[in-house]
């Protein structure tokens, strides 16, 4: 049950990201011309609102029936979990948790329809993404994975690499909130000349577009703040996946390593490929990947030593 609810979890949040970036134009006919069209269609000058296309339609009953399955899951869960003698506590913990991000991602959904609150698409992603990870920890936690007991600095190391990529996803959340994807074209460096951090960190300001559909120098320091950002990830992930690689940890340090090494070819893919929507989906899946893994690692210890090193007998 507890695999069968990650499932879920990150087939809701998958499509939940297709609807966000299709509706903000990715994939369009017309790109980049149709690039933050929903945002121009309510300003001022804009004309009649399109309604959304066929495959966002079946995107959203998909997501629905998916959410609606993982939220009934979640409650069996829960309730096997303290109805079980011993009761199991941490798996209902767990649960519960995921529980209430489901329940609050609900109301949400409801009280937020039509809004373009950058705040609003950020309490989507975050809340959406730390389901997944209460959902990997959920199952390995009650697959009773058993290691050798990972070293506390370790465990802090890969609570700090979390908190590195919840921030990163924050970022990346406010720059598709505000449609600055093509703020900062190519790889070189972004010019935020008279860019104001207030007005591109703000998530209660609703994004403006200007009459070519760009978001201006706050969407050019949001593009930079957030390669900047990959590469302070990568500076805390790299050493402690390689000291886990030197010790009993290899497959987690293996694991890290790897969706690093993805996630930067797929920022890279976006940068100059023109934000293709395939692209932006797997970027989206494998942060939620990476952000469940360092999850595991800093609070389900046994992850952290799930390889099956000889012991050293020197």
């Amino acid at each position: 049950m507890a695999w069968l609810c990650v499932v879920l979890v990150i087939v809701v949040t998958s499509l939940s990201a297709f609807i966000r970036l299709t509706r903000a134009g990715l994939g369009c006919a017309d790109w980049p011309a149709c690039y933050g069209r929903v945002v121009s269609q309510q300003q001022p000058h804009a004309g009649a609102v399109a309604a959304d296309s066929a495959p966002v339609v079946a995107a959203r009953i998909a997501h629905r029936i998916f959410a609606s399955g993982a939220l009934l899951l979640i409650a069996v869960i829960a309730m096997t979990s303290l109805a079980a003698r011993p009761r199991r506590w941490r798996e209902g913990a767990l649960s519960i948790a995921l529980l209430a991000l489901a329940l609050f991602l609900a109301v949400l959904g409801r009280w937020s329809a039509g809004t373009l609150l950058p705040a609003v698409t950020l309490a989507n992603l975050l809340a959406g993404f730390m389901m997944v990870a209460l959902a990997v920890s959920l199952a390995l936690d009650a697959a009773k994975v058993r290691g050798e007991r990972a070293p506390p600095r370790w465990r802090a190391w890969a609570l700090a690499v979390f908190v590195a990529v919840a921030a990163q996803v924050a970022l990346g959340g406010l720059l598709s909130a505000a449609h600055a994807g093509l703020s900062c074209p190519g790889l070189g460096a972004c010019d935020v000349t008279g860019a104001s951090w207030r007005a591109a960190l703000d998530p209660w300001r609703e994004p403006l577009l200007d009459a070519s559909g760009s978001a201006g120098p706050a969407g050019a320091l949001l593009q930079q703040l957030h390669r900047t950002g990959a590469l302070l990830v990568a500076a805390l992930l790299v050493p402690l996946a390689l000291a886990m690689l030197r010790g009993r940890q290899r497959r987690a340090g293996a694991l890290l390593l790897v969706l690093l090494a993805v996630q930067l070819a797929l920022g890279v893919a976006l940068v100059s490929g023109a934000l293709l929507l395939p692209v932006a989906l797997a970027h989206n899946l494998v942060a939620a990947l990476l952000l469940a893994t360092a999850f595991a690692c800093a609070t389900v210890p046994p992850v952290c030593a799930a390889s099956r090193a000889a012991p050293d007998t020197a």
